[in-house]
């Protein structure tokens, strides 16, 4: 296919989703060259490195290897760290897409290597009106990660692409298969990218902080349960893994990490209708202009279904009610807002 003279550079990580985009902007005629950032310093992210540079060679680009070492530590892994350490969840994707993917690659991206377009693998769909970027739910509604993007802005949101809009999760893989693409028998991770196998979270935490005797309360009556080894261990709405044997099932409704308290209670109990979102981030201006006080579809969780609630937009915060209660509202997850005709993404913030 002839060039249509445009540079996109991909944020290659050496698996199957930008591999293929990759591949489709090659056959769009872009100039494509495969960039990928090295986040940490160990054997697991030199087998990144090493699966980026054999699509790369696959495909006949170039591919440059720019070191995120520093910022991916302090901005993604101690911002985990600290977020568990002091009772909250946190979602260290939203922030690797902030500070590294669409922070300095993007800009290394733009900047350095002169590119017309950025692009992901990313399941999330642009469209442009009137000179305003949105985003909406890509085809595969499985796959879709605008929870995952409500950071990015309009000057961001110009120069991406997200090849994937309109391909569903298999399509993509058959497309691999296809072309024979060296990612088209990979495996979809979903672990934390840091965190290698065999340790997981729960270990990875327990070698971070040591063990640390608290106790299990109960919400209502602060009746004293048992105890656990760290409050850090435990996020709101767990039932596995309390190991405390109960006339009805305990959850994780509260902590405090400053007392190294965990509060446990009944399922009835890890209900709320309203939440408070902060370090707000809007997407979307024509929905902040219009009106700081709507009704829309939120989430508070990646793998939850939106639900409708009334949100009052702030400066740099916004509250939200929902029309009916939602479990497990969790203070360091993600709060995202969706329009509630469309689905594009208006924006979200930090549940406090």
């Amino acid at each position: 296919m002839e060039k249509n003279g445009k540079k996109a550079v991909v944020a290659l990580s050496g698996g199957l989703d930008s591999s293929v985009a990759a591949f489709l902007l090659k056959q769009q005629g872009y100039d494509v060259i495969g960039l990928t950032g090295k986040m940490v310093n160990s054997p697991s992210a030199d087998v990144v490195i090493e699966n980026a540079k054999n699509v790369a060679d696959a495909l006949g680009i170039e591919h440059y290897v720019y070191d995120a070492t520093v910022s991916f530590q302090k901005k993604v892994i101690d911002y985990f760290e600290n977020y568990y350490q002091n009772g909250r969840t946190p979602n260290p994707c939203i922030m690797c897409n902030k500070f590294i993917k669409w922070g300095e690659l993007f800009d290394f991206a733009i900047d350095a290597l002169g590119a017309d377009i950025y692009s992901t693998g990313h399941y999330a769909n642009i469209i442009q009106n009137n000179g305003i970027f949105r985003l909406y739910p890509a085809a595969d509604e499985h796959k879709d990660q605008l929870y995952f993007l409500y950071k990015l802005t309009q000057e961001h949101l110009k120069k991406t692409v997200f090849p994937l809009a309109k391909y569903t999760k298999a399509q993509v893989r058959e497309i691999a298969e296809k072309y024979n693409l060296p990612t088209k028998s990979s495996k979809e991770s979903q672990d934390i990218c840091f965190i290698q196998k065999p340790l997981t979270a729960k270990k990875y935490l327990i070698e971070k902080f040591g063990i640390k005797r608290g106790d299990f309360v109960d919400i209502l009556t602060d009746k004293k349960w048992g105890e656990h080894d760290g409050c850090y261990q435990y996020t709101i709405g767990q039932r596995k893994g309390i190991g405390i044997a109960a006339p009805y099932p305990l959850y994780v409704i509260k902590i405090d990490a400053s007392k190294n308290i965990v509060y446990l209670g009944r399922e009835e109990d890890n209900y709320r209708d309203n939440l408070q979102i902060l370090d707000l981030n809007i997407v979307d201006p024509i929905s902040e202009n219009s009106s700081k006080e709507f009704d829309a579809m939120v989430k508070i969780r990646y793998n939850m279904s939106a639900k409708k609630a009334h949100v009052k937009l702030f400066d740099n915060f916004a509250d939200i009610k929902f029309y009916e209660p939602v479990n497990s509202v969790t203070s360091g997850q993600a709060g995202v807002i969706y329009d509630l005709y469309d689905g594009h993404l208006i924006g979200g913030g930090v549940v406090a």
